[in-house]
């Protein structure tokens, strides 16, 4: 078992206490359950206690922690048992059981919800459609029985009110492929009566809650459940307490739907709440005595006949024969002549209340107490059961039925599928002791009995074929043989129910005194026997009731009263022909019986314990042919509250469940058994011969050699596989040993798988770096060989590449390839260069001075005409004065010795008054002139060259020019008398004046 679960836990296994005393295993129990720890081993039996609340121990990654370990592997779970059952179904192809038994409120129900879903989990990997459905029938045919077998009551919110043992067919893959559901005693009598603080079964209270309006108007019924007589004393309680997702309209939707999954029918759905309906209706007819004869010939009349025309109607059968069987009934004389006999108001009213009882379910009768003496109070002795429980009875087996034909495998043939395996699950009643028991408890208590007997002889069985099977010595063990108790219930002629069927079978008016009577002449002195007619100093018991028997788990006394009147169960043929008779197929094909002719003469159908009786037999006989697993479930309160445990209420279901006996049994010889591998995995690092691998012939030696270390050889025996240690405390000083040495094994392999993990992270980022090297290099000789292959036309003229498209570079050589872009131009603008002549290249540098200053502000700035600078002296751009301004610049030049003329042209100046006068510019190589063009071209303004400090232009396509000149004023022109007209100048003047500033 994992470390998972530590001292302070408790004992896993009740097996390892060091005292098997109720003390000892009362002390560990309670110790577990403050800890959460619900589960607890007998070896392998597995003991459960009921939480009351929801625990973190479901789910897929609990199944999943389970699924394919031993059971002994994890701590102990529901699932392990489950995986331990499925595990010896499939692959030693052994047909096995789950029995899941205690009282009402111990979780059984839940217990087999779990099993069922880690079952269905653990299933079909391959996703087959059939097992799927299949699945999901056995998932939800629990929904549905569940609503129309289960109630709430004092003990639990969702008591199941019947046995029930599924088998599960799986094919040779291990995936289910059908199962059977059988169900046995039906609490019936619940249709009619509960207990202050229960309700009635929760399928009425789901159809009137969960029912749409227009639903209940078909059915003619009230949303209200105080409305009828059988569902009022529940009707202010719900379903449960633990959700509101419990409720009752949100199951009545649950369990419609599983009905539409499993393979109802709508109109089974709907025939299903018609007789639900029926029956609520049954409970609320009253009747009344009249003085009148004809069909009233008794003097009795329904109180209210619409409730008989809502039974016709919901029943499909004609009004006046439901008037009929329910005032009358009809008896064959000796002669086969049909006498009608009327009913008094008391035997009409019992009749009405057994047919409501019966629609519903045969196996189970009787509530916690039971409804003791029902017969003598409804009427006399003999008029059969009630119509209300009978017509639940049926309806309940149906639904059963419907369920197993659904479930039933289809098309299976052994010589061609193989052999097919069973898993079968018992969630079966626990032994019940009640202020007043009768007839109920009875056949519950026998039927623990025979299951107790079953699990001794199965408990001992397989431990003694263990023994065998390894060799060891088998040592008799001492224990409680119920066999004599069972023999006192069961036996030919003179066990208690043969006596009740010879009383139920006599002539005459035999009463339950007599019967009695009967008992204590022929078990006299029996030792588990007796009554107050046998040991009058006994005043517990009353003279002419009761009786007690000395059941393994405790004195039970039983009251005979009603015994036989249960016993008896038969009803009337009226009621079994009017319904066989109904139009509804599927409420018709509830009463087989009912095509009987009352005619005729037939056998005496069997009572109802031996019914039970035979269902018992049966079922031990199909138990004991399994390998069976247990679940034994106790209800540590009876408050129904989390956190609690009732030592006393425990103490008693410890008691009556056999768990001490079981311990004793398991302890008799050797407490503990395991595989001699499994045994050294676990221990292997006590011992230095063991550690880490053995080099020893067997694993058989090295267990021995591990043993004799530490000193324990005298305390365990050698199987042929399995190693048996006698007493829990050589257990415990391993145990303790392999905890002192686990924290250092835990530390070096932590410390060796970090190791690891860095090693194999150094190695794979080595790896990586290595490939994006090796990839970076491909990049770049690819990128090389294409910028090869791409500019090997670059040299021809006159374009020298300018077309060319640079590929998309690597990130690793964007900057390369930026270097050699910039170095590409350079080279083809020297190529172009080389090609212009000398006298252009002034021109050429003033272009490439204007275009630096002016690129991406201006749009047109004259770069494709050329440049002729002086255009004052140019006769087409000056005709008539060109000769003045020669002159003119003759004198300056002589004047000043500048070199060079870098630009004229005429201009238009705008003063500061805005004022605009015509004027020429002129720039050389020293200065800049303002000219009067009118007076022969006079020198009006002179600025040293040096002086000027910029020029401002506009990005529009105006000649507007501001010249800004050191300590004077901004000289503001307009270039014009451009040939040809609008000939833009601005961008010469800007070049031109750039390139001198730049030489």
């Amino acid at each position: 078992m994992e470390d998972e679960e530590g001292p302070e836990c408790g004992k896993p296994d009740f097996v390892l206490l060091d005292q098997v005393t109720m003390e000892d295993f009362m002390r560990n129990l309670q110790l577990r359950f403050e800890k959460g720890r619900i589960y607890t081993y007998i070896g392998e039996v597995l003991v459960s206690v009921n939480p009351y609340q929801e625990l973190p121990l479901y789910g897929p990654e609990a199944i999943a922690r389970y699924q394919g370990r031993e059971l002994y592997e994890r701590p102990p779970h529901l699932y392990a048992v489950a995986n331990a059952t499925y595990k010896a179904m499939k692959h030693r192809s052994r047909d096995t059981c789950i029995v899941i038994s205690g009282e009402s409120g111990a979780g059984k129900t839940e217990a087999s919800k779990h099993i069922m879903q880690y079952i269905a989990a653990v299933t079909n990997p391959s996703q087959r459609a059939e097992v799927e459905r299949v699945k999901d029938v056995l998932l939800k045919s629990t929904c549905v029985l569940e609503a129309f077998g289960n109630a709430r009551t004092n003990r639990n919110h969702n008591s199941s009110r019947f046995g029930k043992y599924m088998d599960i067919n799986f094919d040779f893959k291990g995936d289910p492929i059908g199962g059977h559901i059988h169900s046995y005693l039906l609490e019936k009598s619940r249709v009619l009566k509960q207990h202050v603080g229960e309700r009635n079964f929760h399928a009425f209270y789901q159809l009137l809650r969960g029912s749409e309006d227009k639903q209940l108007h078909k059915l003619h019924l009230e949303r209200n459940p105080a409305v009828y007589n059988f569902t009022r004393q529940g009707a202010g309680l719900n379903m449960t307490v633990h959700s509101a997702l419990d409720s009752d309209e949100q199951s009545h939707q649950a369990v419609t739907e599983a009905m539409r999954v499993i393979g109802f029918s709508p109109e089974e759905v709907e025939s299903v709440h018609r007789i639900l309906a029926a029956i609520l209706h049954l409970g609320n007819i009253e009747f009344v005595e009249t003085e009148e004869g004809g069909l009233q010939k008794e003097g009795v009349a329904v109180a209210e006949e619409t409730l008989v025309d809502h039974v016709a109607e919901l029943t499909a059968t004609p009004r006046d024969l439901v008037l009929r069987s329910l005032l009358a009934r009809t008896v064959a004389s000796g002669g086969r002549e049909l006498i009608e006999k009327g009913h008094t108001a008391a035997e009409a009213s019992y009749a009405r209340d057994a047919c409501a009882k019966v629609l519903w379910g045969r196996h189970r009768e009787g509530s916690p107490g039971g409804l003791h003496g029902e017969g003598q109070a409804r009427g006399s002795r003999k008029q059969g059961v009630p119509i209300s429980q009978a017509v639940y009875q049926r309806l309940f087996e149906w639904v059963v039925n419907r369920i197993n034909s659904v479930m039933e495998a289809r098309g299976r043939d052994p010589r061609r599928d193989g052999k097919d395996t069973v898993i079968g699950v018992l969630d079966i009643y626990g032994f019940e002791v009640f202020p007043v028991n009768s007839f109920e408890q009875f056949c519950i208590n026998y039927c623990n009995e025979k299951l107790q007997q079953l699990f001794i002889r199965l408990i001992l069985k397989q431990e003694q074929e263990e023994y065998e099977r390894e060799g060891i010595a088998w040592q008799s063990v001492e224990y409680f043989n119920n066999a004599i108790i069972v023999d006192l219930v069961e036996r030919p002629h003179r066990g208690i129910l043969a006596v009740l069927d010879e009383a139920c079978s006599s002539a005459g008016t035999i009463t339950d005194r007599i019967f009695l009577q009967t008992l204590d002449t022929h078990h006299r002195h029996h030792l588990h026997y007796t009554s107050r007619q046998l040991c009058p100093t006994d005043k517990t018991m009353e003279f002419g009731r009761d009786f007690r028997i000395k059941h393994y788990a405790g004195d039970v006394t039983y009251s005979v009263e009603g015994f036989i009147d249960k016993n008896r169960d038969f009803l009337f043929q009226d009621f079994k022909r009017l319904l066989y008779n109904s139009t509804d197929p599927t409420l018709r094909a509830m009463w087989p019986d009912g095509q009987q002719d009352i005619t005729e003469v037939t056998k005496r159908p069997l009572t109802a314990g031996t019914l039970f009786k035979n269902s018992m037999v049966a079922l031990v006989e199909n138990l004991a042919s399994k390998e069976p697993f247990y679940v034994r479930c106790i209800k540590p309160n009876e408050d129904k509250v989390a956190g609690k445990l009732d030592e006393n209420h425990c103490r008693h279901q410890v008691a009556y469940l056999g768990l001490l006996e079981n311990v004793r049994v398991r302890r008799a010889g050797f407490a503990s058994r395991q595989p001699y591998s499994r045994f050294l995995l676990r221990y292997k690092m006590t011992c230095e011969y063991t550690w880490p691998n053995h080099l020893l012939g067997s694993d058989k030696a090295a267990v021995s050699a591990l043993l004799e270390q530490h000193g324990l050889q005298g305390d365990v025996a050698f199987g042929h596989s399995k190693l048996f240690i006698r007493s829990p405390r050589t257990l415990v000083t391993l145990e303790q040993s392999r905890a002192r040495l686990i924290p250092i094994i835990v530390l070096l392999l932590q410390k060796a798988w970090r190791g690891t993990l860095a090693r194999w992270r150094c190695r794979r980022l080595r790896a990586i770096y290595t490939i994006m090297r090796w990839f970076r290099r491909h990049k770049v000789r690819a990128h090389l060989a294409e910028l090869q292959r791409r500019f090997q036309a670059a040299r021809q003229p006159p374009l020298y590449g300018r077309d060319l498209v640079w590929p998309l570079p690597p990130a690793v050589l964007q900057p390369f390839q930026d270097t050699c872009h910039a170095l590409f131009c350079r080279w083809r603008a020297r190529q172009l260069v080389k090609n212009i002549p000398p006298s252009d290249m002034a021109q050429i540098k003033a272009k490439v001075a204007a275009m630096g200053a002016l690129q991406g502000l201006r749009q047109d700035w004259g770069c494709r005409r050329a440049w002729a600078r002086d255009y004052l002296s140019s006769a087409t751009d000056n005709p008539t004065a060109s000769s003045l301004f020669a002159q003119r610049l003759k004198t300056l030049r002589d004047k000043d010795g500048f070199r060079a003329v870098l630009f004229s042209s005429h201009i238009r100046k705008v003063n500061r008054f805005y004022k605009i006068r015509n004027r020429a510019l002129l720039l050389t190589d020293r200065h800049l002139y303002k000219l009067d063009p009118d007076r022969q071209y006079r020198v009006m303004r002179a600025v040293p060259l040096e002086a000027v400090t910029g020029l401002s232009v506009t990005s529009g396509g105006d000649q507007l020019v501001v010249l800004h000149a050191r300590g004077q004023d901004d000289l503001v022109v307009c270039l014009h008398r451009s040939r040809p007209p609008l000939d833009n100048r601005i961008g010469e003047l800007v070049g031109v004046l750039a390139a001198h500033c730049q030489g």
